[in-house]
């Protein structure tokens, strides 16, 4: 149920998104204490996109998951900063994250809902 989103407008190569995306799901499954069998995790890249006028390497990621707390948001928030900042050179000034709560009545899989 944890869903991770990464806009970025970084060309990024096959080996890097094979690198990447392993890294974003063992993250959001350590820091939601969720089966990353449960993860979901979706890049886009070089997409055209601004960040306080400015055209450097940005990027703007939705993390979603049943339950989410606060205190998960804020870890998270540190977590993917550094891994964007490792991976692809992405500092936390460029980074804004959305993070949501959802009911797991409003969480479908399966043919059915969580909740």
């Amino acid at each position: 149920m944890p869903y991770l989103k990464l806009s970025t407008n970084l060309n990024i190569s096959a080996e890097q998104t094979s690198q990447l995306l392993p890294a974003l799901s063992q993250l959001m499954a350590k820091e939601t204490g969720k089966p990353e069998r449960y993860v979901m995790v979706e890049l886009t890249a070089d997409k055209a996109m601004l960040f306080g006028g400015s055209d450097a390497p940005l990027a703007y990621v939705e993390c979603k998951s049943i339950g989410l707390s606060a205190t998960q948001a804020k870890s998270l928030s540190s977590s993917i900063a550094n891994l964007l900042d490792s991976h692809l050179s992405i500092t936390s000034n460029r980074l804004y994250i959305e993070f949501s709560d959802c009911p797991a009545e409003f969480w479908g899989w399966n043919g059915a809902t969580f909740g």
